[in-house]
């Protein structure tokens, strides 16, 4: 069994789309393990996107990931993250496929309602950023 953590984006928050992309996750074999709306403070969002933060256009995403609360979900299931990801579609929501999460609800590159985790690594690193110990419950 695989974990992977879901970020509903403000874009999600906004436009009510969370029990539709909830819904999907789950038809698609994720189990919801823990769940928490959160506000992301400027802290987490420069060591969740470590990888981009020195980018000019990483203002723009801080910018857009505090507009509203996001809610953070940890998944669990069989093969989960490569499911996941096949589900949401590509990050651009422009070239995304109709049928996937970011082909029907997205707008853009960052405005593209979930992120999940491309790895277990990174996944256990991210569960860890967004979840403290006893959080995350196994049943």
């Amino acid at each position: 069994m695989e974990q992977t953590l879901i970020l509903l984006k403000p874009d999600c928050v906004q436009h009510n789309r969370c029990g539709a992309v909830i819904q999907r996750l789950e038809a698609a074999g994720g189990k919801i393990r823990a769940a928490k709306m959160l506000t992301l403070s400027e802290t987490m969002l420069k060591e969740h996107y470590a990888h981009i933060a020195h980018l000019p256009f990483f203002p723009d995403i801080q910018k857009f990931m505090r507009e509203t609360p996001v809610i953070a979900l940890v998944l669990t299931g069989e093969s989960i993250i490569a499911k996941v990801r096949d589900l949401l579609g590509p990050t651009d929501s422009t070239i995304a496929p109709k049928g996937t999460i970011r082909g029907d609800f997205g707008v853009s590159k960052m405005r593209n309602v979930v992120h999940a985790s491309d790895s277990p690594e990174n996944a256990a690193r991210e569960i860890k950023r967004f979840f403290a110990d006893g959080e995350v419950f196994a049943f």
